[in-house]
């Protein structure tokens, strides 16, 4: 069947999770606990969040989560702070930082619409950080929608903000691919009704995402051969 639209997940499928984000957090919990390594652990053990390795752990909540639950999970370890003050820190600190692409994204995203193709984004993180990452990676252009967890939709991996998606483009379901690299991800596009492809550009791994996907690859880059065959 040929697809007349895809929706990508941004963090981990767009751009690389762990080369983007991993080292930013390491920066943002020992800026959040102030010098104070008690602080610093607590806030790490809650994000779930290894301060050796510099990473985030593969099951921590922050990777598919919504920016309020990570702000909740913060505040859990650090209750001097609201959790209304932390989801701002969280969200303008996240604005500002760099992604690393997942693939060469303009040609592909360029081709992608000139094929015809209606493009969106869902993402779980905020709108506002969301459009600022597009906005810096220069590919903000190609996208017909960008939803966030705070757009007025709901969140993944409920499939209310990828149906909007589709209604606003006016486009069936089943005749859209929903692109991401979490079961998040999946789960929201098969409750959709669409087109589950998952990406291996997240933290993670393909067995764990398999099962719930109509496709898996390494990385969008492969979607261009996908679509041609």
């Amino acid at each position: 069947m040929r697809l007349d639209g895809i929706l990508f997940d941004k963090d981990g499928t767009l751009f690389d999770f762990s080369r983007t984000w991993n080292a930013w957090a390491g920066e943002l919990i020992e800026d959040t606990s102030a010098g104070d390594p008690d602080r610093a652990k607590r806030l790490a053990t809650a994000l779930r969040y290894d301060l050796g390795a510099r990473a985030f752990r593969p099951d921590s909540p922050v990777i598919a989560g919504t920016n309020r639950e990570a702000a909740e999970l913060a505040v859990s370890a650090l209750p001097d702070w609201t959790v209304e003050a932390m989801e701002v820190h969280l969200m303008e600190r996240a604005a500002r930082l760099r992604q690393v692409p997942a693939a060469d994204l303009v040609p592909l995203l360029g081709a992608l619409r000139a094929a015809g193709l209606k493009l969106g984004v869902m993402t779980n993180d905020t709108e506002f950080a969301a459009r600022a990452h597009l906005e810096q990676a220069g590919i903000d252009g190609f996208f017909d929608m960008v939803i966030g967890f705070d757009s007025g939709y709901g969140a993944k991996p409920e499939p209310d903000p990828l149906l909007a998606f589709a209604r606003a483009q006016g486009l069936a379901p089943e005749r859209v691919a929903m692109v991401g690299d979490s079961t998040h991800d999946l789960i929201a596009g098969r409750a959709a009704g669409m087109v589950c492809v998952a990406v291996l550009t997240g933290t993670a791994l393909e067995h764990e995402l398999a099962p719930f996907a109509d496709h898996v690859f390494p990385d969008i880059g492969h979607l261009p051969e996908w679509l041609a065959a």
